[in-house]
């Protein structure tokens, strides 16, 4: 590294290049030369007397490869992934500018590791993932309720931004498939069966469907127009055992998926507003920080390139109306739509792609949707595809690993536990507990025999945000010892003035806003 050594990109000769790697002993290169494409050139890398094959690029020198470095790990790992073969050794490591830098990395991966949302999962009594349904999450009571006010929330945002709510079938139709193109582009993530007809259906992958078919069920008035049909959506897909990570990536998930049906003209509109929303509903949960990727046309899709031109600067247009940043993702967007996609940043400055918005022009006509125009003429509608959270399974996930578990008290599954610190204080404690849930509180009561302390130290690891306490000084005057996650301090107040003060703080992010 101080040598500054040159690092020097080669052509070779493909028969060379094999002589070569053969003779010092590197037989699997020798093999794997004699497999890349006759119009690949075989590149090699020089560093002194160290000769390699690699496609690069490289540094131009070893003195910019930075002061510090750490192997990771090793690993056996059989030749091209086949146990027949013989096992080759893979060395994992890392490398950074400085030590402040490498530090700082390792430091990211040990909280990584803290916060995984798999052992958390486990820690607090939220799901288990199982053998029994790869791919899905058995919720448990307290992940269920987590899983419920998330919902519950975003339920109450659509509501008042105009959405109204559906339901779709889970099985489709094969043809419904065909038309838009997803039996021939997507079928490989699909699960298909069979009915005693023999009639082929697909188990949904998605909402878009079912929410065009409502759509057109009846013969719609430009009256009705924008309309918005949102479903929190079960949806299946047949993804590859190795591609399954956690509750992060699953076959079977629930989407809060939307689809609004518009005219050419209010398409700027609507993405403003969905754009206001999504960025509005991000900030309630934590996240402030939203990039924004504009993914156009990919080589395989459906439609013509004047559809594409259209839909792509109508998207453009809306997002540069709406005032945000975006950069482009060239070839990204899915076979039949271009879309933005929406990367929030977490705590750990980790990027997660949630939120999309997709202007679709061709799915309404391919399955006969119209309205009447006020030309009295019938019109295709323009459908945009959208969702903010995207998989609820996921974006809990990404929750989880965000707060590290311990949740604002907005959305902890267990707001408030209030503990006996004597058994004749339990009447008490029960006492609370119903006045807290009458004030809208998710709270518990830990009446056992054990020493405070313990029941302290319990419901901390348990991420419990807020500990009422109560023996027989609080029973007689009517209040409550506040103790709080990670303080180390107590607050002795009245019972009325507890519950106030915690419903207030229990409030969603974006109701107290509205309330001031």
């Amino acid at each position: 590294m101080r040598r500054d050594e040159p690092i020097t990109r080669e052509v070779w000769d493909r028969d060379a290049a094999i002589a070569f790697f053969a003779r010092i002993g590197e037989r699997y290169k020798a093999e794997w030369i004699g497999e890349i494409p006759p119009d690949e050139p075989i590149s090699v890398y020089r560093q002194g007397d160290f000769v390699d094959l690699c496609v690069g690029p490289h540094l131009p020198s070893t003195g910019c490869l930075g002061q510090a470095f750490k192997l990771m790990n090793v690993a056996g790992a059989y030749w091209r992934g086949d146990a027949r073969n013989a096992q080759l050794q893979r060395v994992y490591g890392t490398a950074w500018a400085t030590q402040k830098d490498l530090d700082a990395y390792l430091y990211r991966l040990e909280e990584a590791e803290r916060r995984d949302h798999r052992r958390l999962g486990r820690e607090l009594d939220l799901f288990h993932l199982g053998e029994e349904a790869v791919g899905s999450v058995f919720w448990h009571p307290k992940g269920w309720t987590l899983f419920r006010v998330i919902e519950s929330y975003m339920r109450a945002r659509l509501e008042r931004a105009g959405y109204q709510e559906v339901k779709g079938p889970q099985l489709l139709d094969r043809s419904l498939w065909e038309a838009t193109g997803h039996w021939d582009n997507f079928r490989d993530n699909m699960f298909i069966a069979t009915s005693r007809d023999d009639r082929v259906l697909a188990v949904k992958p998605m909402n878009c469907h079912g929410h065009v078919l409502i759509f057109g069920n009846r013969l719609r008035s430009y009256r009705e127009l924008p309309l918005r049909l949102a479903e929190f959506g079960s949806c299946t897909r047949n993804e590859p055992s190795g591609a399954l990570h956690g509750i992060m990536r699953v076959r079977a998930f629930t989407q809060d998926d939307a689809h609004i049906f518009c005219t050419e003209d209010q398409i700027t509109g609507e993405s403003i507003a969905f754009c206001k929303l999504l960025l509005s509903v991000y900030k309630d949960f934590g996240f402030e920080d939203v990039a924004i990727k504009f993914a156009t046309r990919p080589e395989q899709r459906l439609g013509n390139d004047a559809t594409w031109d259209r839909a792509e600067a109508s998207l453009r247009d809306a997002v540069a109306a709406a005032g945000l940043d975006y950069t482009l993702s060239p070839g990204e967007g899915a076979f039949y739509v271009p879309k933005l996609e929406f990367h929030l940043r977490d705590a750990l400055g980790r990027d997660w792609q949630c939120g999309t918005l997709q202007l679709d022009y061709m799915m309404p006509g391919r399955l006969g949707a119209s309205y009447v125009g006020e030309d009295g003429a019938r019109h295709v509608p323009v459908m945009l595809h959208r969702a903010i959270l995207g998989s609820i399974e996921r974006f809990i996930g990404i929750l989880i690993e965000h707060y590290a578990g311990r949740f604002p008290l907005w959305l902890a599954p267990v707001q408030v536990v209030v503990a006996s610190v004597t058994s004749d204080a339990a009447d008490y404690a029960a006492e609370v507990a119903g006045v807290c849930a009458a004030a809208g509180l998710r709270a518990e009561t830990d009446l056992g025999s054990e020493k405070i302390s313990y029941k302290v130290r319990e419901h901390s690891l348990a991420k419990v945000p807020v500990m009422l306490v109560v023996g027989r000084r609080e029973a007689a005057n009517r209040s409550v010892m506040v103790r709080r996650l990670g303080a180390n301090a107590q607050e002795a107040l009245a019972l009325g003035e507890a519950v106030a003060r915690l419903s207030q703080e229990a409030a969603v992010p974006s109701a107290k806003d509205r309330d001031r």
